[in-house]
């Protein structure tokens, strides 16, 4: 059977998450799946950008409230790489609603409410691509060879 394919996929740990001190949390779990972050950035999303970020939202009664609630604190952005990255980290988050989210999954075990659930995944290799390419540039990704690859 072949392997999967890797990819390459955004993680935003939202202002609840950083505010929470659940920044370690978050890596960890990402990490121990054997994902590699090969980006990291600590930033205050402006409205341009967290407006671009949640354009496919946009009209929906709920957009304004993503808008304000990112824009609110720090957020931390991840570019994170791995077989069947995008696959593995929507499991690894779990469901939108914490109240439906799996136990063991970070939105299942540490969020509770829909806008201030914890971490945003990117949910198709299109939707990542456009975001990493919101949050990052070529240069700030970072290749290196995990000491625990082979297994993983």
């Amino acid at each position: 059977m072949p392997e999967a394919p890797k990819e390459r996929t955004l993680v935003l740990v939202k202002p609840d998450g950083v505010r929470r001190g659940l920044v370690g949390e978050v890596v960890t779990r990402l990490e121990r799946k054997g994902l590699t972050i090969v980006a990291a950035r600590m930033v205050r999303l402006t409205r341009p950008i967290a407006e671009t970020h949640y354009a496919e939202h946009r009209g929906k009664p709920f957009y304004g409230e993503l808008v304000e609630y990112i824009t609110s604190a720090p957020v931390l952005a991840l570019a994170v790489e791995g077989r069947s990255a995008i696959t593995v980290v929507r499991a690894l988050v779990g469901a939108t609603d914490p109240a439906k989210a799996a136990p063991g999954t970070l939105r299942g075990d540490l969020a509770l409410a829909m806008t201030s659930n914890l971490v945003h995944a990117s949910d198709s290799p299109a939707s990542a691509e456009r975001e990493l390419a919101l949050h990052f540039h070529d240069k700030d990704f970072v290749r290196y060879t995990r000491t625990d690859a082979e297994y993983v």
